[in-house]
């Protein structure tokens, strides 16, 4: 009789409980094999997968899609299931097929490959892409091949080839939204997986230039000091229709604009490597420089994402005065506050207890969109949830530790391949509808390989990146585990690890008691530990509202009219004014006001609308420099109207970026950076905030930029402009448009 894994999960049936009281008790058990213990088989809502070894070392796995030989590797494990042992060969057989001679992409040198032994993103994605090569060399690939993953790593570097343009080592930003950089900001995780290869000391100072050039260039065009954050995309969820309001889909500027929390994560992690090899090099005041940067970008993540409401940091905020809060929470961020320290214990504690779980898995970002397909939208994907595993074995959550990984099990075991996403509701690789999906999804996709490979390594056996031992298995694990054994093993050619259980299951959570290593062999003895449980969020709203309509404004004497469509909340410059049904009225302030609304429903906000602005801007034309006086004294905003038809919305490498310097009295020129997305017609940029004295009379230029389109390895780069054609960071530039802020309108 097969077990439901469902109610395995959920309850733990009548086993489960007699497992839960002889462990409160002490009973000393040894637990048989049987299915619904994941030994040789496991099943999941109608659909079975089963195990069977074969002479040699090898196994037979059968998928409800597929049947699939899996040969012996070099790594390996031996546990009471041998569907958990074959399992870990076949990531590692995985890991050898996206392991290639050469890449290739049909928007690089014209569809032909590129020569590089590099790791590929997957069976259908089979080129080298900066964020999969580098969380999975974070998460294993270090482990497997450090010399492959070096070379792939290095791939993602590159010199400049644009005449006047500040030479250095950078991180390539892959094409992306609006033209790539500096919309998407994240390329910085390129060090997330560099920091486990410095043993090597050529590479450990290719990397050391590589972190000094590359941050010094985005603290110069995507920082923005008044908030204390970098601008940008977030990480991984580079698909905005699924994670923006809808309103972004033919206009990325406001995600330019934005400031993403998994994106300033990695720039924190980032400072922090810089800080330590400047601290190595004996170069001890720039290593305070940037160990100050991390310590002041550190506490402006707390203070601008962290939405007490919900007891989560939010995913991005956003908007052209001031940033707004967004009802949008991504588990990736989440998982990158806590592993890397950005959230206090109390705070990474209570992420974990209000982001929701559901029976298969954990999604990747919450609440759905009820309109957009499974991608991002109602999925899982396997290397966040590995992520998730490290977030909860850090405030020891023994109960989502369990979860995660009978998650990823399940998902490899039932596609036999790790894929690279899943279906929420169902842990399926297809749903039929328009608003199915996953509309894509790749066999062996190297980060879900990765992420399964790290479960099994630091997970189940606690092996850290620098080491050392700690596990953390949960009691309800240990009937798959272990069985009737009272040790299992993990053998890493070199090392071997030998976790032995306890006689007397107590508490929840075995970790680490005794840690003895003998040569190549490290044995752990397991002591039982009760934590304080961490609750699982099991029931939550699953939708955001839809998000209205932009307000309408107009002037009734010295107030402002607002019309909404939508029953919601009213907001002026980011700040929450209070609730609007139908009409609110305003007074009026001195300087730029923009409006947007958002809808409720089952306790959450919608995303906003379009912003609706207004109130005086000044129209300044002819040729550059321009000048205009200011009328008052305080904070003015700057833009420009420009059209940048040099690529499509969501690719490309043509972002145009300048910098606008403006010389207001005798006052020190100011500098900020004006972003010109891709774009269908004429739009506003991002925005650069200057101050001014009344009478004073500014001047206004434009200054050189920087975009990917300079860097030299882009010449690979066939699938637009700005690649084999020679660097472009050129719009249409039109009207200069100032606006002056309300007093008291700080970012």
């Amino acid at each position: 009789m097969k077990l439901n894994v469902r109610v395995l999960e959920c309850n733990q049936g009548s086993r489960g409980a007699l497992i839960a009281l002889a462990a409160l008790i002490g009973v000393t058990m040894a637990v048989p094999a049987v299915a619904g213990n994941w030994h040789t088989s496991l099943a999941w809502r109608g659909r079975e997968a089963r195990v069977a070894r074969l002479p040699g070392g090898a196994y037979l796995l059968h998928a409800p899609q597929r049947t699939r030989k899996i040969l012996p590797q070099r790594f390996r494990t031996r546990t009471a299931s041998p569907l958990f042992d074959a399992l870990f060969a076949m990531a590692q057989a995985d890991l050898r097929k996206d392991s290639v001679r050469a890449i290739e992409d049909p928007a690089f040198n014209h569809g032909k490959p590129i020569p590089c032994r590099c790791f590929i993103a997957g069976k259908d994605w089979p080129f080298a892409w900066t964020r999969d090569l580098s969380y999975s060399t974070d998460l294993a690939l270090w482990r497997f091949d450090p010399r492959r993953a070096r070379t792939s790593l290095l791939f993602k570097l590159s010199s400049v080839r644009a005449p006047g343009v500040r030479p250095g080592l950078y991180v390539m930003q892959d094409t992306g939204s609006g033209g790539s950089w500096p919309i998407s900001t994240d390329r910085i995780v390129w060090f997330l997986g560099a920091q486990h290869l410095l043993g090597d000391r050529r590479f450990a100072a290719t990397v050391y230039r590589a972190v000094r050039d590359t941050l010094a260039q985005d603290r110069r065009y995507t920082f923005d000091r008044h908030v204390g954050l970098y601008r940008g995309e977030t990480s991984f969820l580079d698909w905005r229709q699924q994670t923006y309001p809808e309103w972004t889909a033919h206009n990325v500027v406001f995600i330019a604009q934005s400031f993403s929390l998994s994106t300033n994560v990695l720039h924190y992690d980032a400072l922090r490597l810089a800080a330590s090899l400047a601290q190595r090099r004996a170069q001890t005041a720039l290593a305070r420089h940037y160990a100050a940067q991390a310590l002041q970008l550190k506490q402006a993540i707390n203070r601008r994402f962290w939405q007490p409401r919900a007891g989560l940091y939010m995913s991005y905020i956003g908007g052209r005065v001031r940033p707004a809060p967004y009802d949008a929470y991504d588990l990736l961020g989440l998982d990158l506050a806590i592993t890397s320290g950005v959230a206090s214990p109390a705070r990474a504690r209570r992420v974990l207890e209000r982001y929701p779980v559901w029976p298969a898995g954990s999604p990747v970002i919450w609440p759905e969109r009820r309109d957009q397909p499974i991608y991002h939208n109602r999925a899982i994907w396997p290397f966040v949830s590995d992520f998730t595993l490290r977030a909860a074995r850090r405030v020891e959550d023994g109960a989502l530790i369990t979860r995660e990984i009978r998650s990823l099990i399940r998902g490899a075991a039932l596609a036999g391949s790790n894929m690279e996403n899943f279906s929420l509701r169902r842990q399926s690789t297809h749903v039929p509808g328009r608003l199915g999906g996953p509309v894509v999804d790749s066999r062996r996709q190297l980060w879900s390989v990765a992420g399964y490979l790290d479960m099994v390594i630091r997970g189940v056996f606690g092996v850290r990146g620098d080491d050392t031992v700690h596990p953390e298995v949960p009691v309800a694990l240990v009937p798959m585990l272990f069985g009737a054994r009272r040790r299992i093993e993990l053998d890493l050619g070199a090392r071997q690890i030998v976790l032995e259980r306890p006689a007397h299951l107590l508490g929840d959570l075995l970790v680490a008691g005794s840690v003895r290593t003998r040569g190549r062999v490290t044995r752990v003895r397991l002591v039982s530990r009760s934590t304080a449980p961490v609750p699982l969020r099991l029931h939550a709203p699953m939708y955001l509202p839809p998000t209205p309509r932009a307000p309408r404004v107009s002037a009734v004497g010295t107030r402002w009219r607002i019309r909404s469509s939508a029953t919601g909340i009213l907001y002026r410059n980011g700040r929450r004014v209070g609730p609007i049904s139908a009409a609110v009225l305003l007074a009026q302030r001195d300087g730029l006001e923009c409006f947007s609304v958002t809808a409720q429903a089952d306790g959450l906000q919608s995303l906003h609308s379009r912003s609706r602005c207004v109130g005086p801007v000044s129209a300044v034309g002819s040729a550059w420099p321009r000048h205009w006086s200011a009328p008052v004294s305080g904070a003015y905003l700057a833009w420009v109207d420009y059209d940048n038809a040099h690529g499509p919305i969501s690719t490309g490498i043509t972002a145009a970026v300048r910098q606008l310097l403006v010389q207001c009295g005798t006052a020190a020129a100011q500098r900020g950076t004006l972003v010109m997305p891709q774009s269908r017609g004429v739009q506003a940029s991002t925005v650069v905030r200057f101050e001014a004295h009344a009478g004073e009379r500014c001047t206004f230029r434009l200054a050189g930029g920087f975009n990917m389109s300079d860097l030299a390895r882009f010449a690979y780069y066939t699938g637009g402009a700005g690649g084999a054609s020679g660097p472009l960071n050129a719009a249409d530039i039109f009207t200069l448009r100032i606006a002056p802020l309300a007093p008291g309108q700080s970012r």
